[in-house]
């Protein structure tokens, strides 16, 4: 007798919703991952084997239902198209990436507690997502838990790490804290980080860097020649 593929039942992306629709209650939210993932795009300029998504669905069929998404703050894939050729994603249908599940996944601890510790570990831990960072600088006495924490799925159960900034071998990027300047104001971020444990830097920074590097020239040598 032979047996029907379930995956031929599952819905495409298209017939799927691109969002739980639950609102973000602080801008940390958007913020970092977004920061995150501009850093990628100067990282991994040259790469076109990655995605980054903020607040995206995953759809997947290890959960309760593969029409009930897991939505986090942030997400990374390893061996996918960066950009797919025929439509922009609304979310990341693992069916549709050749079963690829993110490596890496972000979740920011909130007013409201959204199960970041157990039920969306448990989730992540049964996808199979490699790497789970929970970055909680408001709440974490609250949680009884530590502002910035990484795990790392070990047979089946997220094992916490040590270290910071945390190097991911697989992922080939380390993750760490560090202050972030917004005008006149400073507060603190996540990042990438290099093997050697260097930050990488924001486009401002880069600017202000060869700016420096621009006058100390000109201090030492006088002014540029022109072309």
């Amino acid at each position: 007798m032979v047996q029907s593929d379930p995956k031929l039942r599952l819905p495409t992306s298209e017939e799927l919703p691109c969002s739980d629709d639950t609102p973000v209650d602080n801008e940390n939210q958007n913020f970092i991952p977004n920061l995150l993932l501009f850093l990628l795009k100067f990282i991994w300029g040259n790469r076109s084997d990655w995605f980054f998504a903020v607040d995206m669905g995953i759809y997947h069929t290890t959960g309760v239902s593969p029409l009930v998404p897991i939505v986090p703050d942030g997400f990374l894939s390893l061996g996918v198209e960066r950009h797919r050729s025929e439509r922009l994603r609304k979310s990341y249908v693992v069916w549709e990436e050749n079963e690829v599940v993110p490596i890496f996944a972000l979740e920011i601890v909130s007013l409201t507690p959204g199960g970041e510790y157990d039920k969306k570990m448990e989730v992540y831990a049964k996808l199979g997502v490699l790497y789970y960072v929970v970055y909680n600088p408001e709440y974490w006495q609250r949680d009884r838990h530590q502002p910035f924490e990484v795990y790392r799925l070990v047979e089946g159960r997220y094992q916490l790490q040590i270290g910071e900034p945390y190097w991911m071998s697989e992922i080939n990027l380390g993750i760490g804290r560090a202050p972030y300047r917004d005008g006149e104001v400073e507060i603190e971020s996540l990042y990438w980080y290099d093997k050697q444990g260097t930050r990488y830097l924001t486009a401002e920074e880069r600017s202000q860097q060869a700016q420096q590097q621009l006058e100390r020239y000109r201090q030492l040598f006088g002014e540029l020649p022109d072309c």
